[in-house]
């Protein structure tokens, strides 16, 4: 009975949890249980967790792929499928016999009408009872061992898990450790710009201040000078000349090129880590989106307005409607900046565009339509969005672009002076090139330069 039992207890080990057979091709997974191949796989292609599972057991994490054959297990189930059902009730499918017997030679289960056959005549015949027991020595051995490569693998996922504990911790380590001393870099470079830059603005100041003060201590000695010729008798005051001055003119305290040096500074400033160098762009203007009314020069810079239609071809690319012309540049990445001369009067419209932008029928002029821009009439300025906003400094003749294609930044600035006029909000460039844009209208003319 004993034997028995044990035989009931050793079936019942072999049997998988998810099909509820015998193990059919074992592995084993990092948390020591057993399944069949093809019931795991099934059970992480029906899971929703990919590409990390849970142990249909224990719940303990595993990623597919990482259970390995269990051979011994398999062996065992081979053995474990020989013996007979507990109570040894089975029956001999060919004779309808209880199978009592077990042959050593075919290991396999015998009745008595089997053991007569030419098949097993020959062989060494066990009673069932007898070759269980000769039989579990064997098995317990098998189990031990598999019970010792279980513990073996525990101990290499505990080790696995510290060890990438500790990996992890080194890296996130070291990468802070990287990260500060790029940044006590990037400031010591900073700091010492800015007191370059500090002493060049505390110099034009000092110049500034210098200079009025000097205006203002001669307007003072002339003042002084004609109060006291006012208080002479009429006789004598008509004799002398009038005092003439120039007008005075208001120098300008900072120049255009300091102005420019301020402002790439605090561009770099916001995005330290960025290593590109804003880029003075050499654009031209291409022909091929050229409204028909436009006019081009041979060197393909400046645009304006002819008379009457030029004979071209209506190419999906060409502006038919608007008189808009694109430069044949187009910019995905990087800092790049370009001037926009202003000739004439009339109607004109300087800025960037989408390679995508609309080029048939009515356009608009807006971020939404994939155009940034600023237009100018008769002598101001207003930023194309919507709505527009008429811009309270007078129009310059010289206008410089800004574009910034990852930070999606587009800007304009009076060249000559270098003062801001417009600045749109941040947009999503998403890859796309974006390409120089200019509309004219009336008699103005433009011309792009680097």
């Amino acid at each position: 009975m004993a034997a028995r039992g044990g035989i009931k207890d050793l079936q019942e080990a072999v049997i998988c949890a998810i099909c509820l057979a015998y193990f059919n091709d074992p592995v084993i997974l990092k948390c020591g249980h057993n399944f069949c191949r093809a019931c795991i796989a099934q059970y992480c292609k029906e899971s929703k967790t990919s590409p990390s599972y849970s142990c249909p057991q224990c719940r303990d994490p595993f990623r597919e792929g990482e259970f390995q054959p269990n051979r011994q297990l398999r062996n065992v189930v081979e053995i474990t499928q020989k013996f007979p059902a507990p109570g040894g009730k089975e029956a001999c499918e060919k004779h309808e016999e209880l199978l009592k017997l077990f042959c050593e030679v075919d290991q396999t289960l015998l009745c008595v009408v089997c053991r007569e056959s030419r098949a097993h005549r020959d062989h060494s015949v066990l009673p069932i009872e007898e070759a269980a027991l000769d039989y579990q020595d064997q098995i317990r051995s098998r189990l031990e061992s598999l019970k010792k490569e279980r513990d073996e693998i525990l101990s290499y996922k505990s080790s696995g898990e510290n060890t990438s504990q500790e990996l992890l911790r080194q890296k996130i380590v070291s990468e802070f450790q990287q990260l500060r001393q790029f940044l006590e870099e990037q400031e010591r470079l900073l700091l010492a710009q800015l007191e370059e830059l500090n002493q060049e603005i505390e110099k034009r100041r000092a110049e500034y201040v210098a200079k009025l003060s000097e205006e203002l201590s001669s307007f003072s000695s002339l003042i002084s000078e004609m109060e006291q010729k006012c208080q002479q008798p009429a006789s004598e005051f008509l004799q002398v000349r009038q005092c003439e001055r120039e007008t005075f003119q208001n120098p300008a305290a900072f120049s255009s090129e300091l102005k420019w040096r301020i402002w790439e500074s605090s561009q770099r400033n916001l995005c330290p880590s960025r290593s590109d160098s804003l880029s003075a762009a050499n654009v031209t203007l291409d022909p091929d989106t050229a409204h028909p009314r436009l006019v081009l020069s041979a060197d393909r810079r400046s645009v304006r307005c002819g008379d009457t239609p030029q004979d071209l071809p209506d190419d999906p690319e060409r502006f038919d409607t608007a008189r808009c012309v694109l430069g044949c540049e187009g910019f995905t990445s990087g800092r790049h900046c370009w001037e926009v001369e202003v000739e004439g009067r009339g109607r004109c419209v300087v800025g960037v565009a989408r390679e995508s932008v609309r080029r048939k029928g009515w356009i608009s002029f807006t971020p939404e339509q994939g155009i940034w821009a600023v237009g100018c009439w008769k002598d101001q300025y207003r930023a194309l969005t919507s709505p527009e906003q008429i811009l309270p400094n007078r129009a310059p003749r010289r206008i410089r672009v800004y574009l910034d294609c990852e930070q999606g930044q587009v800007e304009f600035f009076d060249a000559g002076h270098g003062n801001p006029i417009f600045t749109f909000p941040p947009a999503s460039f998403a890859g796309e090139r974006i390409r120089p844009f200019v509309r004219v209208i009336g008699g103005v003319q433009l011309t792009l330069c680097p």
